[in-house]
This record gives C-alpha cells, structure tokens and sequence, in this order.
C-alpha cells in the first residue's frame, strides 16, 4: 500500500487491531474469572467423588461380607443409567453446567440392609463421578479458550501491531519526503517564472 489511500487504510487497520487487543483483553478477564470459578468448582466435586466412592467402597465391603456375591449380582438392575448433561455458553465457549444421572426401577434387594445401603451408595458414587467428569470437562474447555485468548491477543500486541505501526511510519515518512520535493518543485517553478516575467519586462 502507498500513497495516501494506503496511509488510511493502514491507519484503519491499526484502528482494528486496538480494538481487537481490548476486546480480546475484556474476553480474557472474564474466562479468567470463569476458569477460576470452575476450577473451584471442579475441586469441590472431586472431593464430592472421593467421599462418595470411600462410602461406597466400605458398604460394599461389608455387604460382601453379608450377602456374598450371589446377594449383590442379584442387586444389579436389568437396565442401563442414562446421563443428561446442560450446556450454556460463556464469552463463546460451549461447557458443561449441570449433570443428571437417571437410573432405572429399583427394587429394592433380597438380604441384608447393608445391601441396601450398598446400591444407594454405588448410585451416589455414580452420579459424583458424572458431576466430577462435567465440571472438569467445564473447566478444562474454559482454560483452553482462554489460553487461546492469551495467544491471540499477545500475538497483535507483540507482532501485528508494531508491525503496522512500523509500516505506517515508513510510509509516512515517504509521504512527507515527496511532499517536501513537490514543494521544493513548486518553488522552482515559481522562481523560474518570476525571472521568465522579469526578463519579458525588461525587454
């Protein structure tokens, strides 16, 4: 680009890659603030898990002890756990905010009561861990969008702009050299023609 048309786009272009750089920065606050609540969150539920799957673990223990494994493979239900997962979007990055665990019919089981404690247990282990795996996957598409925020807007703010900037100089500093030459012309030809009239008087 040259000339004057070229210092006006360039100067538009400038213009853009400001106003990304602050677009980009208020983008990169707020998925900082949101990363940082999901990460909480993640945490919480990670312990959430753990706490779940440690009761868990300990009726199942002692309902082994009870019922045996024929008692606890008839505790099995026939159907599958289905898993809803809610979406929404924040500052443009789809996640996950909620997650449900549907389980079929129970019924209730033949033999000890810790057997019945034992599949309430395993349910709530269940529905921890789907809530663990959503709040990490949360977090995790979250903290990827805002270091590709960060990339971006380091990217205009290191190379783009100053390299704009560099090149708006440059033609600027041309405009202004052939300014001066059209005006040191004009001048000669004013001065040649102040002599070309002087000379004609003369005569």
């Amino acid at each position: 680009m040259t000339g004057r048309a070229g210092r006006l786009a360039l100067t538009a272009r400038l213009a853009t890659a400001r106003r990304a750089v602050e677009l980009l920065d208020r983008k990169r606050r707020a998925l900082a603030v949101e990363g940082e609540r999901l990460q909480l969150a993640a945490a919480r539920a990670a312990e959430t898990f753990e706490q779940e799957a440690r009761a868990a673990s300990e009726w199942l223990r002692r309902s082994m002890a009870l019922d045996g494994r024929r008692g606890l493979s008839a505790a099995v239900p026939d159907g599958a756990a289905e898993v809803t997962i809610a979406y929404q979007a924040t500052m443009g990055v789809r996640h996950p905010t909620r997650a449900e665990v549907r389980f079929p019919p129970r019924l209730e089981p033949a033999g000890s009561s810790a057997l019945s404690y034992t599949v309430r247990a395993h349910r709530a282990s269940v529905v921890a861990a789907v809530q663990l795996a959503a709040a990490q996957r949360a977090a995790t598409l979250v903290a990827a969008e805002l270091e590709l925020t960060r990339q971006q807007q380091r990217a205009l703010e290191v190379r783009w702009i100053p390299k704009l900037d560099r090149r708006l100089t440059e033609l600027e500093q041309r405009l202004d050299e052939v300014e001066r030459e059209e005006n040191l012309r004009l001048r000669w030809a004013a001065r040649g023609n102040a002599a070309k009239t002087s000379a004609g008087e003369d005569r």
